[in-house]
């Protein structure tokens, strides 16, 4: 159930995150749908540690993309503030990457997600 509740939150958050690099930038909607995404990824990431099934229970070398996409987090949400645009659109733009990267090899074959999704 855990996986399953991981899982559609970083679908969510993909969706959100794909509205928010199409929309226009700056807007309230903009701000809205970011901080939106942001507290949906905290809840992708943070718990994501938890998440061991690929190293035997222990950490795994997609836990070091877990951790960058925390520190990438809150590198862009320090840019923004400090007025640092172009910075904040890159490790946001690259923190949707990794998502997507994550996603994939998620679904790959003998990932638990992947055999969920084959029982469809």
């Amino acid at each position: 159930m855990f996986i399953w509740l991981h899982f559609i939150a970083a679908v969510f958050a993909i969706m959100l995150g794909l509205i928010n690099i199409v929309s226009e930038k700056g807007t309230a909607r903009h701000r809205m749908v970011g901080w939106s995404w942001l507290l949906i990824m905290s809840f992708v990431t943070v718990p994501s540690l938890w998440i061991r099934e690929i190293n035997d229970g222990h950490f795994s070398w997609i836990h070091f993309l877990t951790i960058w996409t925390i520190i990438s987090m809150g590198i862009a949400i320090l840019s923004i503030r400090k007025g640092n645009v172009r910075t904040h659109a890159g490790f946001m733009l690259g923190t949707m990457l990794g998502s997507v990267i994550a996603g994939i090899f998620a679904i790959m074959p003998g990932r638990f997600i992947q055999s969920l999704i084959g029982h469809f």
